[in-house]
């Protein structure tokens, strides 16, 4: 199991691909694949077929996974895209902390 920085509703900003720049809140995390689902970036068309009566079929537009090293989060303070730094409070819980002005995030 991989250890990722990125945790769900996080924001991140694509870094490279067909999506670079983009930015997007995270729906999902996969960390065994190591990637991630950001919400409005990668969509792909899904040619699906009515599978009960009543239902239908066609072409669906969904969001597939990106690998995690592709993006980066982005400080809700600050608005810059950084790794997060980790810092131990006083009573012992650990918290992420942007590297560029040092905010909890």
């Amino acid at each position: 199991m991989n250890k990722m920085s990125i945790r769900k509703d996080d924001t991140v900003v694509v870094l490279s691909g067909k999506d670079k720049g983009k930015q997007g809140k995270v729906l999902q995390v996969m960390p065994q694949e190591g990637k991630v689902i950001v919400e409005k970036v990668n969509v792909v068309s899904r040619h699906t077929k009515p599978r009960r009566q009543g239902e239908e079929g066609g072409i669906l537009k969904k969001e597939a996974p990106l690998y995690a090293s592709k993006v980066q989060r982005v400080c809700p303070k600050c608005s810059k895209p950084t790794r997060p730094a980790h810092k131990v409070q006083a009573d012992g819980k650990k918290v992420r902390v942007c590297k560029k002005c040092g905010a909890e995030i």
